[in-house]
């Protein structure tokens, strides 16, 4: 379906950060379970949590403007997580494994602020300002 209007494509990327959110919650124990540092290890269960925290918030958010959550694949994250993945699972050295864990979710942290500034910035241009603070929390 083609995007006509910027309500349109405030609700895609809404959509889009809530595909993107369900695959990070499921690639992060992956990411836990290979890490070998605690510290990293707790990092990344409290990135888990505050990640299951911005996934409610997008429900919300859809919900009140009355829009499905689940209608847009995250390509985009789909390739970042995989690429991390794939890198994490070709280092054989703990330390550097958990250095290759760390720039994958740095890499996933940047993609999502790009999404929620952006969505953000839709939500305010809409007028939509209780959802666009929402999103700035998550920011």
């Amino acid at each position: 379906m083609a995007t006509n209007s910027l309500q349109e494509l405030y609700v895609e990327q809404l959509q889009d950060l809530y595909s993107a959110e369900q695959q990070i919650i499921k690639a992060l124990p992956k990411m836990i379970e290979a890490a070998q540092s605690d510290e990293l290890r707790d990092a990344l269960n409290e990135h888990l949590e505050v990640t299951k925290t911005q996934a409610q918030r997008l429900e919300k958010i859809c919900q009140e403007l009355g829009e499905d959550h689940k209608n847009e694949k995250c390509k985009g994250m789909e390739g970042v997580l995989q690429e991390g993945s794939d890198l994490v699972k070709e280092v054989k050295n703990e330390e550097v494994r958990d250095a290759a864990i760390i720039a994958a979710a740095q890499r996933v942290e940047h993609y999502e602020m790009a999404g929620y500034g952006t969505a953000r910035t839709y939500a305010t241009l809409l007028g939509y300002d209780e959802a666009a603070s929402v999103l700035e929390q998550t920011l």
